[in-house]
C-alpha cells in the first residue's frame, strides 16, 4: 500500500504542477490509476517490458506451436498479439523433442500442414537471422513385408496429386541413401526428398524472434491463473502481472492443456505419454561418410533413426502393453515447476526395438550409448491434434494434443492464423477439429486409445481401418445390444454402428486389406436386399439439433444457401464459408412454426454446431439451440417392401399421396411415438424414424417381426455407401468440404442464389459463377480387378496427373467399380477416357452420365408419366 500512496503523491505533484483541475478527480480514479501503474511497474521489472492490458489474440503456451502462431499472426498484420509462457520458451515437450521433419503424412489434408512447415523452416533463418539447425538429407520409410509394399503403393496414389515429391524406390536406391542398412531385409522404400530434422530449441527461438520482429509481445514467466469470459465474447486472462482483455484466446499449452481447459469447464482428452530416444557416441562408419544419412523409419521395427553429428539417434514406439502413460498428471495435474525435466529412462521397455534396429543397422551393435532421453509428449485418443475454435464457448481456440509438434508447428501456425484472420479455415482439416470429441471421451477411453495409438504407431495403415481399444463408449444406440454380435461394427464419433452383417458360412470378423476382402460378398447381399426387398439400418450416430425461437428462420436463412422448408417438409441444405466453400451439409425439417430439426453426419456434430452457435451469438439472434443427438435414436428402413412393413404397424396413410417424399410426420409405430421423414440415403423407397432411445429396441423388433413375410433383414453402412454412389449422391467430407465450392460439386439444385436472404458465401458464390469453373465433379466407372477405388486416388490423362477421386465403391447393380472425381472442365464430357491409379497400377476409367441407377422417387415419377401418356 505504501508503494501505491507514494505513486499517488508523485502523480498529484506532477498533475498539480501541470493542471490545477486535478483536484476535481475522484480519489478512487487516482487510486485505480496508481494501482495499475504499480502493477505495470512490477510487470516491467519482472518481464523486462511494458505490460499490455488488451490484445486481439492471447496465445497461452510458448512451445513451438504457440510461438509459430504468434509469428504467423503478427506477420499477417495483426497488431495486438500476446503470447504468455509460464516459464521458459520450449519448456514442456518442445525442448527435448527429436526434431524430425517430413513432408509425408498418410492423411490427405495433413500433408499440407507438413508442406507448409518444411517450407517455412527452409527460409526462417534468412528471414529472422536466427540459426535453426535444419538438416534435409531426405527420409526413407522401409518396407520389409509384402503388406508394407502395398501400403506404400497405396500412399503413392494418394500423393501424386499433391505438390510434395515422393518416390517408391527399390532396395538399391534405399541402400544408396542409407549405406549402413542390412539391405537383405528391405523390399522397397518410400523416399521423400528434403525430409530431415531441425533443432527444436533453435526453431522456437527463431519463430519468437520473427514474432517480435513483426510486433508480437512475448511475456515470460507469465503463468495464466484464470480465464473469465465476458458478455461480449471476450476474455479476461489473469496472470500474476495483471489481467489482459483479449478478443480471443488460444490454448497451446501442450501437456498442460487439460489444466487450462478446466479453467473454463472443459476436460480436453489429452494425456502425456513417455517417449524415449537413444543417442550414441561417435560411430566410425558414420564419421567416414561423405554426406549425411537419410532419416529412416523401419515400420516393422517401429522406430525412427537418423544421424546425430557423427553418431546415431533412434527412437522406438513400444507396443501398447509396454508403453507408459503419465496418467497421474490427468488425475493430479502436472507437478508444479515441471518444465524442462525428464523422466527416468527405461531401456528394458524398448529393448525389443533396440535389437531390431541393430539387425537393420548392424553398426549399432558396436555403438556406445551416451544418452537416453525420456520425456513427455501429448497424445489424443486418435493421435491427431485438436486445432480450431471450440464449441460451447465463444472465441476459445485450441492448438493442443500434438504428438509431433515440431513438424506440425509451422503449418498449424499458418493454418490457424489464416482462419483467425479470414473467418474460415484455409482448407479442410476436420480430422483435427477439437469438437470431434464429447463427454463420451472420458478418462478410461482416453487412456485406452492413447495406449493403442502409441503402440500402433507404425502398424500397416489399411483403408477402412478400425481400432478397438476403449470401445464401446457410453454412446451406444438403443439397438446396440441386439446387433453387436451380428456384424462388424464401426466407430463413428463415439458410437458403434454396423458396417456389415454376418450370415452362416461368411468369413466373419475385421480383416483389413488393400483389396476386396471378407465383407465384399456380404455387402453385395445387403445391397440386393435393399434393392429388392427391405432392409433396416441403425443411423443413430447422426448429429441432431433443434433450433427454435423468434429468429430461428432468420438465422437459418442466413446460414444456409437453400430456402427453408415449410412446416412438415424436409430439404437438403448447405452452410457455406464466406469464400463460398461448403462448410456443411444438413438435412433440415421444420417441425412446427419456427422450430427446426437439423440432421448432420456423425463426424460433423460438434463442427457444425459450433458454426451455428457462433453465427447466432455474433449476429445477436433470439434463438434456442439444443443438441439432442444422444437422446434420439434413428432407424432407417429402405426397399420396395418398406411401406408394407411400416403400414402393418401404423394407421397413418403411407401411400405416395398420403406421405410424400421429403415430408415429415409424427406417427405411432406399434403404439410408440415416432417422427418419420420420408427419405433414404440409399435412394430407394424409405423412411428415417426418429425415436426416443428408450423405445428404439421395441420399434426395431416390431419392424423385424412385421417384415418377416417381406424378407426384412439388416444392412450396414458399407451397403449404404455403395447404394448412394450408384444414385449419384454426394457426401460431405468427400465430394464437398472446405476445399470445394458447391457449383463445382454439382450442388446447384440446392443453392438458391436468387433467394432474398444474404446467406453466408452468397457474394463469393456469385463471383465464382461469373468467373466460371476450372474443374467439376465427374462420375466415372473404373475397369478394375480385385480392387475398388475408395477416394483420394490420383487420376491420370495422357501421362499427366489431372485430378483425384473423392469416393468410390463397387456397384453391385452394374457389376463395376464407380467413383466420383474432380477433373478439369475440358475432361468432364461423358465418354471421356482417363485412368485411376490403384496400388501402383493405372486402371482404365470413363466419365459416364449420372446417376447409374435412378432413385426410387425418380423412377416412380417417370412411371406415372409414362402411364399418363399411355
Amino acid at each position: 500500500m505504501s508503494r501505491i500512496l507514494k505513486l499517488i503523491n508523485i502523480q498529484l505533484r506532477r498533475d498539480l504542477t501541470a493542471c490545477r483541475g486535478i483536484a476535481r478527480l475522484p480519489l478512487r480514479t487516482i487510486c485505480c490509476t496508481a494501482r495499475k501503474q504499480a502493477e505495470e511497474s512490477d510487470a516491467s521489472s519482472v518481464l523486462g517490458k511494458r505490460w499490455k492490458d488488451t490484445a486481439e489474440t492471447v496465445i497461452i503456451g510458448g512451445g513451438c506451436v504457440g510461438v509459430s502462431l504468434a509469428y504467423h499472426l503478427a506477420k499477417s498484420g495483426m497488431k495486438d498479439v500476446v503470447l504468455l509462457e509460464k516459464s521458459d520458451l520450449t519448456a514442456g515437450s518442445t525442448w527435448h523433442a527429436a526434431g524430425l521433419t517430413t513432408y509425408y503424412h498418410p492423411g490427405i489434408n495433413l500433408k499440407k500442414v507438413h508442406y507448409d512447415s518444411c517450407k517455412l523452416y527452409e527460409r526462417l533463418e534468412a528471414e529472422t537471422g536466427q540459426a535453426v539447425g535444419f538438416h534435409q538429407p531426405g527420409s526413407v520409410r522401409i518396407a520389409s513385408t509384402p503388406a508394407r509394399v502395398d501400403e506404400m503403393r497405396y500412399q503413392m496414389t494418394r500423393t501424386h496429386w499433391h505438390v510434395t515429391p515422393q518416390y517408391f524406390i527399390g532396395p538399391e536406391k534405399v541402400h544408396e541413401l542409407f549405406p549402413l542398412l542390412n539391405i537383405d531385409k528391405v523390399l522397397a522404400g518410400l523416399y521423400t526428398p528434403d525430409d530431415g530434422h531441425i533443432d527444436p530449441y533453435s526453431l522456437t527461438m527463431a519463430l519468437a524472434a520473427g514474432a517480435r520482429m513483426y510486433g508480437a509481445q512475448i511475456y515470460n514467466p507469465a503463468p495464466v491463473t484464470g480465464l473469465n469470459p465476458t458478455a461480449d465474447g471476450k476474455w479476461d486472462v489473469q496472470t500474476p502481472h495483471g489481467t489482459i482483455r483479449a478478443n480471443r484466446i488460444v490454448n497451446a499449452t501442450g501437456f498442460w492443456a487439460r489444466e487450462v481447459g478446466k479453467m473454463i469447464g472443459f476436460d480436453h482428452p489429452t494425456i502425456p505419454v513417455h517417449h524415449q530416444y537413444v543417442v550414441t557416441a561417435t560411430v566410425p562408419e558414420v564419421k567416414e561418410l561423405k554426406k549425411e544419412l537419410a532419416v529412416i523409419r523401419d515400420l516393422e521395427g517401429s522406430y525412427y533413426l537418423r544421424q546425430e553429428r557423427d553418431g546415431l539417434l533412434f527412437g522406438p514406439y513400444e507396443k501398447m502393453e509396454k508403453m507408459k502413460l503419465q496418467d497421474s498428471w490427468v488425475r493430479d495435474g502436472v507437478p508444479p515447476g515441471f518444465g524442462k525435466e525428464l523422466f527416468e529412462s527405461d531401456l528394458d521397455r524398448i529393448m525389443e526395438h533396440v535389437e531390431m534396429a541393430m539387425e537393420m543397422v548392424p553398426v549399432l551393435k558396436k555403438a556406445d550409448i551416451i544418452n537416453i532421453v525420456s520425456g513427455p509428449i501429448t497424445y489424443t485418443p486418435d493421435l491427431l491434434p485438436m486445432v480450431g475454435p471450440h464449441q460451447g464457448v465463444r472465441n476459445y481456440w485450441a492448438a493442443i494434443g500434438f504428438g509431433y509438434g515440431v513438424i506440425h508447428a509451422g503449418g498449424i501456425g499458418k493454418f490457424l492464423s489464416d482462419w483467425i484472420r479470414n473467418g474460415e479455415p484455409p482448407y479442410d482439416l476436420i480430422e483435427c477439429d477439437p469438437n470431434r470429441y464429447g463427454k463420451w471421451a472420458d478418462v478410461p477411453f482416453m487412456c485406452a486409445k492413447a495406449r493403442e495409438s502409441y503402440g500402433f504407431n507404425n502398424v500397416v495403415g489399411y483403408p477402412k481401418e478400425e481400432r478397438f481399444a476403449g470401445r464401446p463408449t457410453s454412446r451406444t444406440s438403443g439397438v446396440y445390444d441386439l446387433l453387436k454380435d451380428k456384424g462388424s461394427m464401426g466407430f463413428h464419433a463415439g458410437w458403434e454402428q454396423p458396417h456389415w452383417f454376418y450370415k452362416p458360412g461368411d468369413d466373419i470378423g475385421y480383416k483389413p486389406s488393400f483389396r476386396r476382402t471378407n465383407w465384399f460378398g456380404p455387402v453385395g447381399r445387403e445391397c440386393k436386399l435393399v434393392m429388392e426387398k427391405v432392409g433396416v439400418i441403425d443411423l443413430t450416430p447422426f448429429g441432431k439439433f433443434i433450433v427454435k425461437g423468434k429468429d430461428s428462420h432468420k438465422l437459418l436463412d442466413r446460414l444456409f444457401a437453400n430456402t427453408m422448408p415449410k412446416v412438415g417438409l424436409t430439404n437438403i441444405s448447405h452452410m457455406l464459408t464466406p469464400n463460398g466453400r461448403v462448410f456443411a451439409e444438413v438435412t433440415i425439417t421444420q417441425l412446427a412454426p419456427g422450430e427446426f430439426l437439423l440432421i448432420t453426419g456423425s463426424g460433423s456434430e460438434g463442427h457444425d454446431l459450433r458454426w451455428i452457435e457462433a453465427e447466432a451469438a455474433d449476429g445477436g439472434y433470439d434463438v434456442d439451440i439444443s443438441n439432442v443427438t444422444d437422446g434420439i435414436g434413428v432407424l432407417g428402413i429402405a426397399g420396395p417392401n418398406s411401406r408394407k412393413v411400416l403400414q402393418k404397424l401404423t394407421d397413418e396413410d403411407l401411400s405416395d399421396a398420403g406421405f410424400k417424399f421429403l415430408h415429415c410426420k409424427s406417427i405411432k409405430l406399434a403404439g410408440i411415438p415416432v417422427r418419420a421423414i420420408r427419405i433414404s440415403y440409399t435412394g430407394e423407397l424409405g423412411w428415417e424414424l426418429y425415436i426416443d432411445q428408450k423405445d428404439m429396441a421395441a420399434v426395431y423388433q416390431a419392424m423385424m417381426e412385421a417384415g418377416k413375410d417381406e424378407g426384412i433383414d439388416n444392412f450396414g453402412t458399407y451397403a449404404m455407401s455403395s447404394l448412394r454412389l450408384e444414385k449419384g449422391f454426394r457426401g460431405w467430407g468427400a465430394e464437398m468440404n472446405c476445399d470445394t465450392n458447391p457449383l463445382e460439386a454439382g450442388l446447384d439444385y440446392f443453392i438458391k442464389l436468387n433467394k432474398p436472404a444474404d446467406f453466408i458465401g452468397k457474394a463469393a458464390l456469385q463471383e465464382i459463377k461469373a468467373k466460371g469453373l476450372k474443374r467439376k465433379l465427374s462420375y466415372i466407372t473404373v475397369d478394375t480387378d480385385d480392387i475398388d477405388p475408395e477416394g483420394n486416388e490420383t487420376v491420370w490423362h495422357n501421362g499427366k496427373v489431372v485430378g483425384n477421386t473423392t469416393s468410390g465403391a463397387y456397384s453391385y447393380s452394374s457389376q463395376q467399380s464407380l467413383a466420383f472425381a474432380y477433373l478439369p472442365t475440358e475432361l468432364c464430357s461423358v465418354g471421356q477416357k482417363v485412368e485411376v491409379e490403384l496400388l501402383g497400377k493405372k486402371y482404365p476409367a470413363a466419365v459416364i452420365q449420372e446417376p447409374l441407377v435412378l432413385t426410387e422417387p425418380t423412377r416412380t415419377r417417370l412411371q406415372k408419366k409414362a402411364k399418363g401418356k399411355a
